[in-house]
């Protein structure tokens, strides 16, 4: 079966190759299904190392190049927003030039882009670098789902997505608490250099291990297709709230984060950027999260489930207002539970909603997805300023009753389209679980 579209010229692809039956995909215990998983773990750890690993020093380049908090917090804004804008590109060029190419593409690049950030010589630079990091990195969330649906039997992508979701978290949780020991030690450009290091021998063993695409198809891409298929997603009942969801979610997911290690590097806690870093190793409870909000969903329905989640992110939020350290932690971890369970609810809502193109619905989620990252996370810097912790917290609240606005218009939908036959959510979690805060759909990117 081609996944070239019968409208397109024929010149869009050779007809020989478009004729041509394909290979056999990879079957669950083989070697290279093995080599595969490999693979993209470690691209997925890479990627997500060198995107969130300054996150716990943003109060150090605030000291560092006298910046506000909001100019600090520059470091992650710009790099989600270059994402954001590179996601929907990165599968257009997979789909021209194949899914490998573009994902080595995109860790080479990056990590080049990390080590130049290690030498940067102003802060102008340094935040121009970190742009051009995000739009490098969007290649490997952007594509390698397209790659598990091309190449992987549908009996061998459970462990291949579990694995890109480990590596994803993985390399986000380690690399904050490793740049904020570094930090401490020797100094933050010496972080960045480990970062570039990191992604130059992530990006040699991901070369060598990942397989050549065999079953991918190229296909010559048109603007009026691409159009025509965005225009029919954002026409698909629920779709357009959950985008917004997504921008709602993790602005506040990311300013939330952002902030934190301004208030804990102050009195009356004074902690090491190390200390700070290991915060962050919270987002251990997303992974037990994301997987638990699915089955409930399954059980209780998607809008059930959603809601329960933002009471319980509001609970964690109110109880880091409190001056106590354990409370604080504990709200942080209620906080990051709830996101994370909320993400996966919505995410995996996106690819049971939309018909046309799935795999576009979900490009489009994560564009809104980290575009929040970018823009919420710069507005949360200047809410600090205005009132510190307590201002940070007021910001966060209207972020959040944007979102139990769309939980309620979701909830008008009709029963099917809240999440409510069983069995269908377990489905689309499938097709949308290597999202996570870092990744895409499962379907093959033909936006058509």
């Amino acid at each position: 079966m081609s996944v070239v579209p019968a409208d397109l010229p024929a010149a869009s692809a050779p007809q020989a190759l478009i004729d041509s039956p394909l290979p056999a995909p990879l079957e669950a215990g083989s070697a290279a299904h093995r080599s595969a998983k490999w693979a993209l773990f470690v691209g997925g750890f890479a990627v997500f190392a060198m995107f969130y690993g300054p996150q716990p020093l943003l109060p150090l380049f605030g000291t560092e190049f006298k910046l506000s908090a909001s100019q600090a917090s520059g470091v992650l804004s710009a790099t989600a927003g270059a994402m954001a804008l590179g996601l929907i590109p990165a599968g257009f060029l997979a789909q021209r030039y194949g899914p490998k190419p573009v994902m080595l593409s995109s860790i080479v690049l990056g990590a080049l882009c990390s080590l130049l950030c290690a030498v940067a010589p102003n802060y102008t630079i340094l935040l121009a670098l970190r742009a051009l990091l995000g739009l490098c990195l969007a290649g490997l969330p952007g594509v390698a789902s397209a790659w598990l649906a091309e190449e992987m039997a549908p009996k061998a992508l459970g462990q291949a997505i579990g694995l890109i979701i480990a590596g994803n978290a993985a390399g986000g949780m380690s690399s904050r608490l490793v740049c904020g020991v570094l930090a401490d030690l020797v100094g933050w450009r010496d972080a960045f250099a480990g970062l570039g290091a990191l992604g130059a021998i992530a990006a040699f063993e991901f070369w060598r291990s990942l397989p050549a695409s065999r079953r991918h198809r190229p296909r010559l891409l048109h603007p009026r297709h691409a159009l025509a298929d965005l225009r029919a997603v954002f026409g698909e009942r629920g779709l357009a709230p959950l985008f917004g969801l997504a921008l709602l979610l993790m602005g506040s997911f990311v300013s939330f984060y952002n902030y934190l290690g301004f208030r804990l590097v102050q009195a009356p806690f004074a902690l090491s950027h190390a200390t700070i870093g290991a915060v962050f190793l919270l987002y251990v409870v997303g992974m037990f999260s994301s997987p638990w909000a699915g089955r409930q969903a399954d059980r209780l329905g998607s809008s059930r489930v959603l809601a329960a989640m933002l009471a319980l992110c509001a609970v964690g939020l109110a109880l880091t207002l409190s001056d106590v350290l354990p409370v604080i932690i504990a709200g942080v971890a209620l906080f990051t539970f709830g996101f994370f369970a909320a993400h996966s609810v919505a995410s995996s809502w996106v690819g049971r909603l939309a018909r046309r193109s799935k795999a576009l619905a979900s490009a489009v989620y994560l564009t809104a997805y980290y575009l929040g990252a970018s823009s919420m996370g710069w507005l949360g810097g200047h809410a600090w300023q205005a009132g510190a912790w307590a201002g940070v917290i007021g910001f966060l609240a209207l972020l959040w009753l944007g979102c139990v606005a769309i939980a309620v218009r979701m909830a008008r939908l009709p029963a099917a389209l809240r999440g409510q036959q069983v069995g269908l959510d377990a489905i689309s979690r499938v097709q949308s679980s290597s999202q996570g805060p870092s990744g895409s759909g499962l379907e093959s990117r033909t936006f058509g």
